[in-house]
């Protein structure tokens, strides 16, 4: 289950910001290097994401960033229904809780 989150969390960040790098994805998720590239190696593994070329037209410098495949928007929507599913029956449970003490 946090192994999901992580990938979900990965997934988000990286449909916002394709074009960065490693480290930056891993401290905007509060990761460590190692725990990204680990869940990075794992989404391509799966398909769910791909590296690509972007070039900066100032400077000319080609670097790669990670894209999210059609494949991998699947999987994050399905992990997000099923992150909405979890909380809500977390929810639902803390409002039995509080109204079984009344």
């Amino acid at each position: 289950m946090k192994k999901e989150q992580d990938y979900f969390e990965v997934l988000r960040k990286i449909e916002k910001t394709p074009k960065s790098s490693q480290r930056q994805l891993a401290g905007e998720l509060g990761f460590s290097l190692g725990k990204l590239n680990y869940c990075l190696k794992a989404l391509k593994k799966k398909g769910l994401v791909k590296l690509q070329n972007f070039q900066m037209k100032k400077n000319k410098i080609n670097y790669l960033g990670y894209v999210i495949t059609p494949k991998g928007i699947s999987e994050r929507t399905k992990l997000t229904i099923n992150f909405m599913k979890r909380k809500m029956r977390e929810y639902d449970e803390l409002k039995k809780e509080l109204e079984g003490t009344k």
